[in-house]
């Protein structure tokens, strides 16, 4: 095969298929009878485009072949993947090892936190800056830029131009760097971009002054770094070498390609290499960077003319090209012909929303899987998209794997890891605790029942206000809930948890992440055993655990257990777990990075919107932009192109599809830049593309017919299940709202306390009521009632942070308390009864209760007090029958139902620790539901008692005795019930019955 003169350079065109057209055309070219390809070394981006061609060469290979020598040339190891190719005698041995990323993370840290000082943030702040700076080190180092670039004149004038706070982060910038690379040269290493390009280099020095005596062909690299673009450069000039690129648009007019700007080549020597009309956002934009950094003109670029299986119509490279014009060429489209916008087997798909972008891009891949022998890909940067599909995909047993990866606080492993940090962080707070002994992982096997049968009696004796830090607080709740009957393996299990759980419960302020990491493991081991580390995520965990264990220990970084979650989170999402094997054979999901080099029939290109593709340019944050330019590190605008560029290579298979969703999870959003382009473009022809077939298909799919309307509930028992005692604080609901009644009462059920619930009503009541008790039996001793409190809520043993913001409150009702007994001692009235039990007998019906207090005035009538934490019931709901607490216990009071109480009442006090502005305390006050001194509402003291018998017997003899049905919601007018809402279904018939449907 004669070679031609000049750099060999190509285009595989986005409608050929990379992988496929670069194998069809790599076996003519290389292939030898015995050896196959075995004499050539193929340099390729990444292991993904590893991957993706040697399943090329099994497809196209039509038998057994031996596979061409292939090394990515991002890899660190690159030296020893070439071998002898490169450097026969050993001389690359002096290129410096790569430091650890990891360690000079953490170091970057610790320095940003010397030189921020005072104004350097908490730890998960200051680590996310560390990463920052590294990415920020990394892409100068790409671009071979030094840190005394940073001193030239022209990049110091522009400093000097800027902002204050920019100033200020570009010497922090320079400083830490400056502090990093002279620790680098102490230990002998470098950063691991550096000695990429220190072999790039001597790569390109070694072959041009030798050339190897195979053939080497570079093959889908698109990177621009100047070092690989010099060894790029040197390979096209290699006899029988080649450079092929993907989709470099040749056929593109030159006025179009002058248009996107000078590309790296300054018009003016020492001038910045990227202009400010530079067409970044152009995807040939970086594929003309990369020519002019290898000193290679596009003409002098061939096409490959080489086509893969799922090759597209060749004039969809025409119209691609056409669609990505910069600004000033796409007002030529109204010029175009049919044919140079022509877009078949391409088509639009809109959507409301993201579940149902997800719900008819799996029945697109459903129907694909039909046609025998038909491989179709997804291609989204939204990994959460990429979910839902292979959740929608289960539907019909289509196990699709995301090639993408699970970021690993996502799996199963990793949310052990951090369901432990969390629980060290709150000190034993019980939604983490309890998160993490119900895991999957936790005592999987045989003692799993058993295990989480004390997992939920745990749960429910941590329901309600979250307890004091620390075990103590569980394990009085684990004793009062063995009390209640829940057996004696609870304490058990529980010392065998808090024996695992000992070393994350007291912790120093500053704990070494070092120590974190190795308790965290310890503790993930002794809950899950060996299973912890056994797939594919465990390993993972297990690997970066170490990793950050090493480095950790060797830079000495601490943080405050508080920040632990956060930053293990942070960092774990920067590790994807991706699955050990594949799922069905002919359906892939991609991210962009995996899609590159990719081809199938049909490619659906998903989460086209603002935002997610393209991504928003994120800026550096110690670096300016126009530093960044000044130093020739093209800006943010730059990945833009690269998105669409991915996209210009999607757009090449046969079949397409461009879905978007016109909701995102927070709200309305954009069509990504690159649809807008497509259907201006199409201009009217856009209607036809329009794909509505698997839209509409996702909606009815899970439409089921309209449920019949729930009508309100009125269940209605015989009379032996109506039979049932009333308790006081029960009447009231019956009353109000008898479906309440009815649950609580005769399905004897209870609402649960959510965990880490904020301290109800109920709450707050009952701990009122323990306190006043207390204070009574100890003889009722003026200014006691405060120290009484204070012991009962060291008691029950709430948070701190429950206790300082209720404590305030309730210290001011006491003491207005203390102060109004004994007003009222003066005045003759004594307390003779508190917390006290009593029943009586009415209509055949037990009633029964507990009365807060009961005093006793000079003249020898009886005061019922009821305590109140909030506001009480007013006088008009008394009057009417539906607060009948205070009447019902004066009745039990009467009949002599309380042991030791004997008397008359005619006092019915609600004494409240509400807010009161005629209180010295500025809360507590008592009133009095009694209609008398002018009052409107309420009932007359004379007949108090008596109202209150009628309202009993009434509801005795219309729901206990009778037949009436248990209503929901019969007084809706009446709040304060709704513990069972849900049960009653009340949002499906409620709207309805007050329109009176």
């Amino acid at each position: 095969m004669a070679e031609r003169a000049g750099p060999r350079v190509y285009s595989i065109a986005a409608h050929r298929g990379f992988a496929d057209a670069l194998v069809a055309g790599l076996i003519p070219r290389y292939a030898d009878k015995e050896l196959g390809l075995a004499r050539l070394t193929l340099l390729l981006p990444n292991r993904r485009a590893e991957r993706i061609v040697t399943e090329a060469f099994v497809r196209l290979s039509g038998g057994g072949m031996l596979l061409p020598r292939m090394a990515v040339v991002g890899d660190l190891d690159l030296d020893e993947t070439l071998g002898p190719l490169l450097d026969p005698l050993g001389a690359g041995a002096a290129i410096p090892p790569a430091a650890d990323p990891v360690r000079r993370w953490l170091r970057l840290a610790e320095l940003l936190r010397h030189e921020l000082g005072k104004d350097a943030p908490r730890t998960p702040g200051l680590l996310n800056l560390a990463f920052e700076t590294a990415r920020t080190m990394d892409r100068l180092s790409v671009e071979g830029i030094e840190l005394g670039d940073l001193l030239q004149e022209r990049v110091a004038g522009i400093v000097g131009e800027l902002a204050e706070h920019w100033r200020q982060s570009t010497r922090t910038f320079a400083r830490v760097q400056a502090l990093w690379l002279a620790e680098l040269a102490a230990r002998g290493e470098v950063d691991a971009p550096v000695r990429r390009n220190l072999l790039f280099e001597h790569a390109a020095r070694r072959w041009a002054a030798s050339p190897p005596s195979h053939p080497v062909v570079a093959a889908g690299i698109t990177s621009a770094s100047p070092a690989l673009a010099r060894l790029l450069a040197v390979v096209a000039r290699l006899p029988g070498g080649a450079v092929i690129l993907p989709d470099l648009d040749l056929a593109l007019e030159q006025p179009v390609w002058d248009a996107l700007g000078q590309a790296g080549v300054p018009q003016v020597p020492g001038e910045a290499p990227f202009g400010d009309r530079d067409a970044l956002t152009h995807p040939q934009y970086h594929l003309k960077l990369l020519l002019n950094r290898m000193g290679v003109a596009r003409d002098e670029v061939e096409p490959w003319h080489r086509a893969g299986l799922a090759a597209a119509p060749p004039e969809r490279s025409k119209a691609i090209s056409n669609l990505f014009l910069p600004p000033e060429g796409s007002a030529g489209w109204v010029r175009l012909r049919p044919d140079q916008r022509r877009l078949a087997g391409v088509r639009l798909m809109e959507t409301a929303h993201p579940g149902e972008e997800a719900q008819a891009i799996a029945l697109l891949i459903r129907e694909a899987l039909e046609v025998p022998e038909k491989r179709v890909a997804l291609v989204t940067p939204d990994r959460g998209l990429a979910a839902r599909v292979v959740a929608h995909l289960r539907r019909w047993n289509v196990q699709a794997d995301d090639t993408a990866g699970q970021p690993l606080p996502q799996t199963t492993a990793g949310r052990v890891l951090l369901l432990l940090a969390e629980v060290a962080a709150t000190r034993i707070a019980p939604v983490p605790l309890l998160a993490l002994l119900g895991h999957p992982l936790v005592q999987a096997g045989e003692g799993r029942a058993a295990w989480l049968d004390n997992v939920r009696v745990l749960d429910l004796a941590l329901r309600g206000p979250r307890p004091a830090p620390g075990f103590h607080p569980i394990q009085a709740a684990v004793e009062r809930q063995q009390k209640r009957g829940a057996g004696s393996a609870i304490a058990a299990w529980w010392q065998e948890v808090e024996q695992v759980l000992t070393p994350l419960a007291d912790l120093p302020e500053q704990l070494p992440l070092a120590d974190a990491l190795d308790r965290l493991a310890t503790a993930a081991e002794a809950l899950c055993g060996a299973r912890i580390w056994g797939e594919a995520d465990g390993r993972a965990l297990a690997a970066w655990l170490e990793e950050l264990r090493e480095a950790a220990a060797a830079v000495g970084t601490a943080l405050p257990p508080a920040d632990l979650p956060r930053v293990l989170r942070e960092a774990m999402d920067r590790v994807a777990v991706r699955p050990p094997w594949g799922g069905h054979p002919r359906v892939a999901i991609y991210g962009l990075l995996e899609a590159r080099m990719s081809r199938a029939d049909l490619v659906i290109c998903a989460g086209l919107v603002e935002g997610t593709w393209p991504a928003a340019p994120s800026p550096e944050p110690l670096l300016p932009p126009a530093v960044l330019r000044a130093l020739g590190v093209p800006g943010g605008e730059f990945r833009i192109g690269l998105s669409a560029h991915d996209l210009a290579a999607a757009l090449g298979a046969p079949e397409v599809v461009l879905s978007w969703a016109q909701r995102g999870e927070g709200g309305p959003v954009i069509p990504s830049r690159f649809v807008l382009r497509v259907e201006a473009m199409l201009g009217e022809l856009a209607t036809s593309h329009r794909e509505h077939a698997a839209v509409d298909l996702a909606r009815r799919l899970d439409r089921a017919a309209p449920a019949p309307a729930y009508p309100r509930p009125e269940p209605c028992p015989g009379l032996a299940q109506r039979d049932v005692p009333l308790a006081v604080t029960a009447i009231d609901r019956l009353r109000s709202d008898p479906y309440q009644f009815y649950a609580g009462a005769i399905l004897r059920l209870k609402r649960l306390d959510p965990l880490d619930a904020d301290p109800s009503a109920a709450w707050q009541g009952t701990v009122v009521h323990a306190v006043m008790e207390h204070w009574h039996k100890a003889g009722g001793q003026a200014g006691a009632l405060v120290g009484i409190a204070k012991a009962e809520l060291a008691r029950l043993e709430a948070h701190p942070v429950v206790r300082s913001l209720w404590w305030p409150r309730l210290q001011k009702g006491l003491e207005w308390v203390d102060a109004q007994i004994a007003r009222d001692r003066v005045e003759g009235r004594e307390v003779i009864a508190s917390e006290a039990r009593g029943e009586m007998l009415l209509a055949g019906v037990r009633i029964h209760g507990r009365v807060d207090r009961i005093d006793r005035k000079a003249d020898g009538k009886l005061v019922v007090v009821d305590y109140k934490t909030g506001t009480p019931p007013s006088g008009k709901m008394v009057e009417n029958g539906f607060a009948l607490q205070l009447g019902t216990l004066g009745l039990i009071a009467a009949d002599g139902g309380f042991a030791g109480v004997a008397g008359d009442p005619d006092g019915f006090e609600y004494w409240s620790f509400g807010k009161s502005k005629d209180s010295g305390t500025g809360f507590g006050y008592s009133s009095e539901p009694v209609k008398d001194g002018g009052k409107r509402s309420g009932l007359p003291r004379a007949e108090f008692l008596s109202k209150t018998e009628d309202y009993l017997r009434e509801a005795i003899g219309t729901w206990i005795r009778g037949d009436a049905p248990f209503t929901a919601r019969l007084n809706p007018d009446i709040g304060g019930y709704n513990d069972f809402d849900q049960l009653m279904r009340l949002d499906e018939w409620q709207a309805r019955s007050e329109d009176g449907a």
